[in-house]
């Protein structure tokens, strides 16, 4: 008797982990039929709160929420998501850098300000690096043209940061490398670059037009290079080729500074504006285009913050430059920061970036230690310190002169701040943009 009771105590033990499992099995499936019959993304809650609520979380964390479940994932990347953040202003303004690495190889990374946090970027393989532009319009990137087997390409990739995925879209009309790319009425301009001929390479002066709203690009009038047909001699007409070196956005209109080239030398003959209401090209003012900074191989780069146009003129020193302002008002290039720490850039194909990024002027650039940095300045602390030609001619004004604020003051001792870093290992900058989600 003892022994069978011992015996069913024995069996009874030994069904006590089968009964667990399965509790277990059953609570799976209650979930399971609960998410069916709730397919909300918060329990209880209507989406149009959840998306409220979504909307509010910094982007930097949204790879991890994708991870919740497969209704999160999708709400994550969908374009309603991002359509409430515009609504309730809780867009935030990244940048997205591109390096390369060895020959061709491309890595995109994009840097979230606030947090200073760095995540990594699907990059398209198929993409050249050779030549190819980097532009932003509508929320999304494009690599435009470029190089490959000697041939210049037509053909434009868009990067969509929403689905983190690239996808090809309308070929320009022309194909080309090197071209010059700004953004104006939410619409894509692409102004020059080179294309390859019998005769080596050759400048374009063609323009197109690129909506994202319709995919549609249109030609647009021809930069004339009007500097470029009085040279002296038919000699040098034949030697010195026009070629674009930059394009900026200022003030309701494209501005492209010009040179005449015969590599590697590089001789600025001003500029040409663009006039979409008349639909025209006009000469760029003089003082603007005779002292619109230079990099290296003629390239100008220029940012707009606060509606203002500036540029880096590396010129002061090899370890050292200075950040200047364009005075549309005297036609003249203006000192607004004095010295920018800058590595010796040499031996750098592209020695560093600038970019307009949440209001302030960024410098990126790469030391020695193959460190990428990414410093930061408030310049608009600097403008009231400039001399304009407007506010001195009244002899009539006040005696009484504004002492400096005490950020007016820091900002002169220190106006740079090293905002994020990145081991960059052999990679080199190539390109960035700034990109409001």
């Amino acid at each position: 008797m003892g022994a069978l009771l011992s015996l069913n105590s024995s069996r009874t033990g030994m069904s006590e982990p089968f009964d667990s499992q399965n509790e277990t099995c059953k609570r799976q499936k209650m979930s399971s039929c609960l998410c069916e019959e709730n397919p909300r993304l918060i329990p209880s809650l209507p989406d149009e709160i959840s998306y409220q609520i979504l909307a509010r979380i910094p982007r930097i964390n949204y790879l991890n929420l994708r991870l919740v479940s497969q209704a999160w994932k999708a709400a994550i990347m969908s374009t309603e998501l991002f359509n409430v953040r515009k609504e309730i202003g809780t867009t935030e303004e990244w940048l997205y850098l591109l390096t390369k690495i060895g020959g061709d190889k491309l890595l995109w990374h994009g840097l979230d300000p606030l947090s200073r946090r760095w995540q990594r970027k699907d990059a398209l393989d198929r993409m050249p690096f050779c030549g190819c532009t980097i532009g932003v319009v509508d929320r999304c990137l494009y690599v435009l043209g470029g190089f490959s087997k000697a041939s210049a390409l037509r053909c434009v990739w868009q990067y969509n940061p929403v689905l983190n995925s690239w996808s090809e879209v309308s070929p320009m009309l022309t194909g080309r490398a090197y071209c010059k790319t700004g953004i104006l009425n939410n619409k894509l301009y692409v102004v020059g670059g080179v294309t390859r001929g019998r005769g080596g390479l050759t400048p374009l002066q063609s323009a197109e037009v690129f909506d994202p709203q319709t995919g549609i690009w249109s030609q647009i009038p021809s930069m004339p290079f009007s500097k470029a047909q009085i040279l002296p001699t038919a000699f040098l007409a034949d030697l010195l080729k026009p070629i674009a070196t930059g394009m900026t956005s200022y003030k309701g209109r494209l501005f492209v500074p010009q040179s005449l080239y015969c590599w590697p030398f590089f001789v600025d003959v001003g500029g040409e504006v663009f006039d979409p209401d008349i639909d025209s090209w006009v000469e760029m003012p003089v003082g603007m285009g005779e002292g619109w900074p230079a990099k290296q191989a003629g390239t100008k780069l220029s940012v707009i913050v606060g509606g203002e146009l500036y540029a880096l003129d590396p010129s002061s020193s090899l370890e050292s430059a200075t950040i200047k302002v364009y005075d549309h008002q005297d036609d003249a290039w203006k000192v607004v920061v004095g010295e920018v720490p800058i590595p010796n850039f040499t031996d750098s194909e592209t020695p560093y970036l600038l970019v307009g990024l949440i209001g302030k002027l960024h410098v990126i650039t790469k030391d020695s230690n193959n460190n990428i940095s990414v410093m930061q300045t408030d310049v608009q602390n600097h403008l009231t310190s400039l001399p304009s030609a407007s506010s001195s001619s009244s002899d009539n004004s006040s005696d009484v002169h504004a002492e400096p604020s005490e950020s007016a003051a820091a900002f002169q001792t220190n106006p740079w701040r090293v905002i994020a870093t990145r081991t960059a290992g052999s990679s080199e900058i190539v390109s960035c943009q700034a990109l409001n989600i």
